[in-house]
């Protein structure tokens, strides 16, 4: 692990040089548990999701990167937020320093199988029980919350 650093409301963070569009999907199994990640780079257990390339939209590459990265095929049912804190940015081992910009999307099912990528260590669907003695970052604790509220409009933020 380390090629990843979050900061998050730290005033020691290095100062933001880049910004990319982003995407992750908050898959939910029948039995209430969220499809999650364990991220080789850092350790924490995130949501599925990547950054957008030339040529598709923000669904799109959410789709792909849920795919990449679960083995699942996923359909997009709506949107759990929008998550842009400037206080939240994420260096990388180049150098690159990213200011957080993700949409959240809510996803479910439609095919594959579960498989971890090179990006993760594990891949599974999690109750929400075991998300305190889980390392997640609080980013990513912030939409958990978003989602167990059952928000009938997006998080604007």
């Amino acid at each position: 692990m380390g090629g990843r650093h979050d900061y998050y409301r730290d005033p020691n963070a290095p100062a933001a040089n880049s910004i990319a569009p982003g995407g992750s999907a908050l898959v939910v199994d029948e039995r209430g548990r969220v499809l999650m990640q364990r991220r080789a780079d850092s350790g924490n257990w995130s949501l599925p999701g990547g950054v957008m390339e030339i040529g598709e939209t923000l669904q799109q590459c959410v789709i792909r990167e849920v795919k990449e990265e679960t083995g699942l095929d996923i359909e997009i049912t709506g949107l759990l937020g929008i998550y842009t804190d400037p206080q939240h940015v994420i260096a990388y081992a180049d150098g690159e320093v990213r200011q957080e910009f993700n949409i959240t999307y809510h996803g479910r099912v439609v095919g594959g199988t579960i498989a971890v990528s090179h990006e993760s260590t594990e891949v599974r669907f999690l109750d929400p029980a075991e998300f305190d003695r889980l390392p997640i970052h609080e980013t990513v604790r912030l939409r958990l919350r978003h989602h167990a509220e059952g928000r009938r409009t997006p998080y604007l933020g």
